[in-house]
């Protein structure tokens, strides 16, 4: 099967009806939905999503039009509110789902310890003891567990387990979960206590998919690609190109501080991230052509569905960075709902 036909039959499971005992979800820092379809290809309904970026509640909404969303910032929203517009009592949610923002633990920034986005998991926090969902998953950057970080991550597992739950914490890579994209994360996972369920992980399913292998197919923009070539003929030194490191290699060319890494066809993507969005700064380039990536190859990349709809240009690529791969979390969520099941 192709990696198309893969993503394809995962959007036809987004867009089927729901079952009438489908799990229920709910999305915190839901960005441009990554999570949530994810969800969705697994089969659950989503009764709520909160999100206070502009751009991205464009987008959210563009593949979501029956998912009501918070527009606003989740500091904001007490439990009343979130418990109303999910239309939910407490304890009758089945999945709390949330990704607080990582800038402050990325081992690609500063890591700044101080950092107050380092806090905003104690709005996780606050609205899952509101809901008391049976279940929830929160997922952050591999960093929060590196280094003086490990304080944080420390303290927000205390926090976790504080709210009534059975608490687990793993690395997992994207890779392999039909990612095409080499992306650590790791996965909070807690189960209510009186439940009486261990919080589990779902098992490898595939091996590593190569970045050049799921591409060969897709239809690109012709007036982007374009765009990209001119782009990269005016910050990439032409007489430079044939020297760029393949893989993990990188080297400074000195023009507007751009820092590229030309990605291996034959390797999976490397981690997509927000400033790949950012023209003018480091990111990933294309093995063959000078240039950067477009669109419908990110989005190939992260495993989201040649259908799903962006907003605003090339600005899509910030939010793909920012997101969950859907196919990760649908991994998650299936094992997930197989587990509450028992219950």
């Amino acid at each position: 099967m192709s990696y198309k036909q893969i993503l394809d039959d995962a959007w036809a499971a987004h867009l089927a009806p729901r079952e009438k005992n489908a799990p229920t979800v709910v999305s915190t820092f839901a960005g441009c939905g990554g999570s949530s379809l994810g969800y969705s290809m697994a089969g659950y309904r989503e009764l709520l999503a909160v999100e206070w970026d502009d751009n991205a509640v464009e987008t959210f909404k563009l593949n979501f039009p029956g998912v009501p969303v918070y527009h606003g910032d989740i500091n904001k929203l007490s439990v009343d509110e979130c418990l109303r517009l999910s239309g939910v009592k407490p304890g009758e949610l089945d999945v709390f789902d949330g990704s607080p923002p990582c800038q402050g633990f990325g081992t690609a920034g500063s890591r700044n310890f101080e950092d107050d986005r380092n806090q905003l998991f104690r709005q996780y926090v606050r609205l899952l003891r509101g809901l008391q969902p049976k279940a929830f998953v929160m997922e952050n950057v591999s960093g929060m567990v590196k280094g003086k970080m490990k304080l944080i991550f420390a303290d927000c597992l205390k926090e976790l387990k504080n709210s009534g739950y059975r608490v687990r914490a793993r690395l997992l890579n994207a890779m392999y979960f039909n990612v095409p994209q080499s992306r650590q994360r790791i996965i909070f996972v807690g189960v209510r206590n009186d439940l009486r369920i261990e919080p589990q992980y779902p098992i490898a399913i595939c091996s590593p998919l190569s970045a050049g292998s799921v591409i060969e197919d897709v239809v690109n923009d012709p007036d982007e690609i374009k765009w990209l070539l001119d782009a990269g003929l005016k910050y990439v030194a032409y007489q430079s190109w044939p020297d760029l490191k393949t893989g993990q290699g990188r080297d400074d060319l000195g023009l507007s501080g751009f820092n590229c890494t030309k990605w291996d066809p034959c390797r999976p993507a490397q981690t997509v991230r927000k400033n790949d969005g950012k023209i003018h700064m480091h990111g990933g380039m294309h093995w063959s052509e000078r240039r950067r990536f477009t669109v419908a190859e990110f989005k190939r990349f992260a495993s989201f569905p040649d259908q799903f709809q962006f907003a605003g240009g090339y600005k899509a690529v910030e939010r793909i960075g920012n997101s969950v791969p859907p196919l990760f979390m649908r991994a998650i969520a299936t094992h997930l709902r197989t587990i509450l099941a028992t219950s």
